[in-house]
């Protein structure tokens, strides 16, 4: 395999990577809202973007909470483009398609998208994953694909 089979296969099993478009200064501290903009790996032409708050070095001294993040987080999701949908997990369950560490270790926010396909809707729920207390604390978004033009890989599913 050349280099460039193997990092595609890689990108490919690999969850999206965020860029930040902004930053808003909350207050005095150095506490940050972050907004990241992610491209789901298997569909072309939908953009989400994901908020999170970030804590400063000073935020991090005062209250000794030193390597966690709060959960709390919102997603938006748009059309941005023609939309092309790969090979994309069908179930329930849903697939995820983008992780931030939260935590130095246990807690992560996490994107998962399913596929509503009584209604024809993708779904994209924010939440964060933790290893011993799940959080409640949750953002959705969707987007519907009625009268859009979408290409499907594998052909849309009946």
């Amino acid at each position: 395999m050349t280099t460039c089979t193997l990092i595609g296969l890689a990108a490919a099993i690999l969850p999206a990577r965020a860029e930040t478009v902004g930053e808003v200064g909350v207050d005095w501290l150095g506490n940050d809202i972050s907004i990241d903009a992610v491209h789901d790996p298997e569909i072309t032409g939908i953009t989400c973007h994901v908020t999170y708050f970030d804590r400063s070095v000073i935020d991090r001294l005062k209250n000794g909470n030193w390597f966690e993040d709060p959960s709390n987080n919102s997603i938006a999701c748009r059309q941005t483009g023609p939309i092309a949908i790969g090979d994309i997990d069908l179930s329930e369950e849903g697939e995820e398609v983008f992780r931030e560490g939260l935590s130095l270790i246990w807690k992560k926010l996490v994107v998962t998208r399913i596929y509503d396909k009584a209604n024809n809707t993708l779904i994209y729920l924010a939440h964060s994953r933790e290893l011993t207390d799940g959080s409640a604390k949750m953002s959705i978004s969707t987007i519907p694909l009625f009268n859009q033009p979408v290409t499907w890989k594998n052909g849309q599913p009946k």
